[in-house]
């Protein structure tokens, strides 16, 4: 059994970098703490499943539908400019779990969004 050695982070740590970058990366995980304080791009991950915990502040964000202006960035990983269709979830202190393969986008973010960030690798 591998045994890989246990991580912390104190709050003064994880508030003192917020937003600035990830806290763990492993082989099949990456943890970050994120903030937005406007609308970003179309996402989709081939092989990352997202969990996000919304933590402070509000977004209107789309999940699902069809994925316009398609560009790949990098291996595995889509951008694009809007989404047609897909579901609209107002965040504001919520999880929500985005599998593999689902287009994502934070649509609208009237002040700023705080979250937390679990990408799960597989």
């Amino acid at each position: 059994m591998l045994t890989r050695p246990v991580q912390y982070f104190p709050a003064s740590q994880v508030t003192s970098e917020f937003g600035v970058g990830s806290l763990s990366e492993g082989a099949h995980h990456h943890v970050m703490t994120a903030r937005r304080t406007e609308p970003g791009e179309v996402e989709l991950h081939e092989h990352e499943m997202d969990v996000f915990y919304i933590l402070g502040g509000e977004a209107t964000f789309i999940t699902g539908g069809a994925m316009l202006g398609k560009r790949q960035t990098d291996s595995g990983q889509w951008r694009g400019t809007d989404i047609e269709g897909g579901e609209v979830h107002q965040l504001k202190q919520d999880v929500i779990v985005i599998p593999a393969g689902i287009p994502h986008w934070f649509e609208a973010v009237p002040k700023q969004v705080d979250y937390f960030v679990v990408k799960v690798i597989h």
